[in-house]
């Protein structure tokens, strides 16, 4: 790996990268699962998931949830590793958000994925992140429906972490990314969010969300893609 012992006993010491010891005395031993789990990039792996164009290769069967049965039986997994990692975050809220991220996507595509059904979503307790993607129709195919005024994705991504809409209430734990949204200004997590070439940071310090459009041409995809650090 490339690094000093000093730095590996930080990671250990900090839940970033744990070893153990078979006895007392002995010397500190690492699993080569959780060493190519450290190693990987599992934002890079979600991201070119989601952009390859025209499409992806298929992901690993850990990484894919072909329906929303299988991502709930994969975040409950998430739920449970959590609490058995002993990571000092407020689980319930952060399995919540995933929830929420996760089971949107579902939710809007139902019967209308472009091409690839379902979602990935991976997560990694060493580095304490989650990410979740979909090849959906994005939030803008997704609000024009209820607000046809809208015109891009940066003004839909703006309408769908603070505006109610009537036409999508009532959504389940606090209507939807608005929910999502106030989680984060609330508690240690932060996200990131994309919708096609449009994306998103929440400011703490101002309650202000960050939106940042890519511009037509230079990222040309459909679906959402999350962040989530803990």
């Amino acid at each position: 790996m490339n690094v000093s012992i000093q730095t590996l006993r930080r990671w250990d010491k900090a839940g970033k990268l744990k070893s153990f010891r078979p006895h007392k005395t002995s010397k500190r031993y690492y699993r080569k699962a959780d060493m190519d789990l450290f190693l990987e990039d599992i934002f890079a792996l979600a991201f070119k998931w989601w952009s390859n164009q025209p499409l992806p290769a298929d992901p690993k069967p850990e990484f894919y949830c072909p329906t929303n049965d299988y991502f709930r039986f994969r975040l409950d997994k998430f739920n449970k590793e959590l609490e058995n990692a002993e990571i000092n975050v407020d689980i319930p809220l952060l399995t919540a958000i995933a929830g929420e991220i996760g089971n949107n996507s579902f939710d809007h595509n139902l019967g209308n994925w472009p091409d690839v059904p379902g979602i990935f979503f991976t997560y990694d307790l060493n580095k304490r992140q989650a990410v979740l993607a979909d090849r959906g129709q994005g939030i803008l195919n997704t609000l024009k429906r209820v607000k046809p005024s809208l015109q891009t994705e940066s003004e839909a991504i703006q309408t769908a972490f603070t505006e109610i809409l009537s036409g999508r209430a009532p959504e389940t734990r606090g209507n939807g990314l608005k929910f999502v949204r106030q989680v984060i200004l609330t508690s240690s997590f932060d996200l990131f969010f994309q919708s096609g070439n449009a994306s998103l940071r929440i400011d703490k310090k101002t309650n202000q969300l960050q939106i940042m459009d890519y511009g037509v041409g230079l990222i040309h995809v459909h679906g959402t893609l999350a962040q989530i650090t803990f």
